[in-house]
């Protein structure tokens, strides 16, 4: 058993990922959902063996001082992979996630009209969440794309690894892969800053000095889009406030309500005839939401989601509920949203 042959079979399936785990068989993940196969368990030789494979020299020695290691890698006529690679108690452990060459059409994606707008804009702050494997990747290289194709922009990518590679069209794009290219999100950020961005695309704003940093792009005069694992918009909000001490909040909600352009927070759902289908909360930032985030009243912002639909905004329970009606999701799926999401 080599790494090709279970690559080929994850292609075969349509699995998003594998797991390579000692004492067990290839696991894949299919349609969000675990599937065990009938292949005969690894040994911890087995799993060294294939995770080492996996790797170049200095990734194995990045591996071997820190115990795990995150890269991207390109499989000749398989494509290209995620892989998150750990020590686990049995041994060598790997996670490999198919990264989708093929761009969604910005029209298949089922955002608003609204969302083409705001992502042509000069400056302002855009935040694209959900949990993981959601789907964000996929919504930010949609919006990346399109943007790619419409505007003459200057477009520098900050990701933890690089995951799709996108071609200079009317933009032009420069990828920066931390580990690989840069040794940080926040010193990347800062380094971009001086490179004459019109955008700049945080793979994750996972740290106080990242999210600053972001936060002051957006205020002087370029897009930036970044991502964090929160469920809904009231909670991204809440989560980049919570990220600063509590003397310097009232600065950061003046900050945040000054630049934000949009949340998109996204969750996937099995669809009934196969599939997965993206659900979305869509939060637009109007005065009204602006106001809200201002006077730290942000439990109120979902009635404002509610009352704009007009605007493009929508809860998550009102895209959900709307798959539903159109037969898109089954009653089981959306029973198990509601009960997972509202309890």
């Amino acid at each position: 058993m080599d790494i090709y042959s279970l690559l080929t079979f994850m292609r075969d399936v349509d699995a998003s990922d594998l797991h390579i785990s000692p004492n067990s068989p290839p696991i894949f993940r299919v349609n969000g959902e675990l599937i065990r196969t009938k292949m005969k368990p690894l040994t911890p030789e087995n799993t060294h063996m294939l995770v080492y494979d996996l790797m170049n020299d200095e990734q194995r020695k990045n591996y071997e001082e820190e115990l795990e290691v995150d890269f991207s890698s390109e499989f000749k006529g398989l494509g290209r992979f995620r892989v998150n690679i750990f020590t686990g108690y049995f041994g060598d452990t790997a996670v490999l996630r198919a990264i989708s060459d093929e761009i969604l059409d910005y029209d298949k994606l089922g955002l608003p009209e609204i969302v083409k707008d705001l992502v042509g804009r000069d400056k302002g702050l855009i935040l694209i969440t959900g949990p993981t494997g959601s789907g964000k990747t996929t919504t930010m290289t949609t919006l990346v794309s399109y943007i790619n194709k419409k505007y003459r922009r200057h477009i520098i990518t900050i990701e933890d690894p690089v995951e799709f590679i996108h071609q200079s069209e009317k933009s032009l794009i420069n990828h920066r892969e931390v580990g690989t290219n840069t040794h940080s999100f926040k010193k990347a950020l800062r380094s971009a800053l001086r490179e004459d961005p019109d955008i700049i695309v945080v793979g994750e704003m996972r740290d106080l000095e990242t999210t600053a940093l972001a936060i002051t792009a957006a205020e002087t005069g370029h897009v930036v889009f970044g991502t964090l694992h929160t469920t809904s918009a009231t909670q991204t909000i809440e989560r980049v406030i919570d990220q600063y001490p509590p003397d310097q909040q009232s600065q950061i909600r003046l900050m945040i309500s000054e630049s934000l352009l949009l949340v998109i927070s996204q969750v996937l759902l099995k669809k009934r005839d196969g599939g997965r289908v993206a659900a979305f909360e869509i939060m637009v930032g109007i005065p009204a939401v602006s106001n809200l985030i201002r006077e730290a009243k942000t439990y109120q912002l979902s009635s404002i989601l509610q009352t704009n639909a007009n605007m493009g905004m929508i809860t998550m329970e009102q895209s959900v509920t709307n798959l539903y009606n159109e037969e898109v999701i089954d009653k089981l799926e959306f029973d198990k949203y509601i009960s997972k999401y509202n309890n």
